[in-house]
């Protein structure tokens, strides 16, 4: 009788192991643990055992039927599974493929990301201040006087709100500058011994002006050092290394002299040209292509912001990120409303 009840779990087992469906799987409990099965069959025997032998034989009989009812459920559970996924999931592998669409980052994200990674490599941190500003950043706190342009309302949205008395009015920040005196005043709150800023503030800017070179909206990247001894050669050289790691290595920068109201000495920043290597072609008329302002941090924005102008300087510089897409070799974009349109045609060579 124990060879029997072997030689049927030796049996039963594969062949459970191996059903491919569940109607296999009830032939074989029917074949093995059926009423006229096999093991039903053996058990019938137990009464012709020797009576010390029976309580053994009782025990291998339970066990192979208790393996053999586990492996079943075990199969059945495996194959419902299966059958469940095949339902709802199944392929025809005859029908023709079809690749799906990808789509991909815009350029005006690509150049945000491609421009953080630059100013890192040289230890700027990266922040980020309100698109709703107050007149003072904007412009009381960077030496901006109460009659210049920029402070009219056909230059600058000004958000319908009762002004502050302190802040003044409420508007759109027009330019990343806005966050240099914010900047200082976080790390005067910090550390008022020790004066360490190198900011970089990539933002919405808003303007009301739209045309071909213009759009309401647009971004900014601000870059902002402020220390000891921070003379025009470390804006040289920042400036020296941007150019290079983002347009190329053949590519050049110049500063020519300038004006704005939170930098002294000011700068106008130009990019040798990439087509004539700065010899004069139809694109850039004389081998330079205008990039945007810099210069050292006025001494009244120093003061705005907390610091003593007399022990710290620092340095500024200011610039579109859609103007140096723009100028980027490779890239030829007339029209600067295109970054932000909806057409396929133009969105998809990129």
């Amino acid at each position: 009788m124990e060879k029997k009840l072997i030689n049927i779990k030796n049996t039963a087992l594969p062949m459970i192991l191996d059903a491919q469906t569940i109607e296999e799987l009830e032939e074989l409990r029917i074949q093995f643990l059926g009423k006229s099965g096999s093991l039903s069959n053996v058990m019938k025997e137990i009464k012709t055992v020797p009576t010390d032998e029976k309580p053994l034989m009782g025990l291998l009989l339970n066990e192979v039927k208790e393996i053999l009812e586990t492996a079943l459920k075990n199969k059945q559970h495996e194959l419902t599974q299966k059958n469940g996924r095949e339902k709802h999931y199944k392929i025809d592998i005859t029908e023709p493929g079809i690749k799906p669409l990808l789509g991909h980052l815009n350029l005006m994200t690509e150049a945000i990301s491609e421009i953080t990674h630059i100013f890192e490599k040289i230890g700027f941190n990266r922040v980020r201040y309100p698109e709703v500003e107050w007149d003072w950043y904007a412009f009381e706190s960077l030496n901006f006087p109460e009659n210049h342009p920029a402070r009219d309302d056909w230059e600058t949205f000004f958000i319908n709100a009762d002004p502050d008395k302190k802040m003044g009015a409420m508007l759109l920040t027009p330019h990343t500058s806005s966050g240099q005196v914010r900047e200082m005043q976080k790390h005067i709150k910090k550390n008022k011994d020790e004066i360490d800023i190198k900011m970089l503030n990539i933002a919405k800017c808003y303007r009301r002006q739209s045309d071909v070179s213009h759009t309401p909206m647009f971004h900014q990247f601000e870059g902002l050092v402020v220390g000891k001894n921070i003379a025009i050669t470390h804006l040289k050289g920042t400036l020296d290394y941007f150019v290079k790691s983002y347009f190329g290595e053949n590519r050049l920068a110049r500063i020519r002299p300038y004006h704005f109201q939170f930098t002294e000495p000011s700068f106008e920043v130009d990019v040798s040209c990439g087509i004539c290597d700065a010899k004069g072609c139809r694109l850039c008329k004389a081998g330079w292509l205008e990039m945007g302002g810099a210069g050292m941090v006025h001494p009244n924005v120093l003061k705005a912001g907390g610091i003593d102008p007399r022990i710290y300087t620092g340095l500024a510089f200011g610039w579109g990120v859609e103007r140096v897409l723009m100028m980027k070799e490779g890239i030829e974009i007339d029209d600067l409303r295109l970054l932000y349109s909806n057409k396929l045609e133009f969105l998809e060579q990129f």
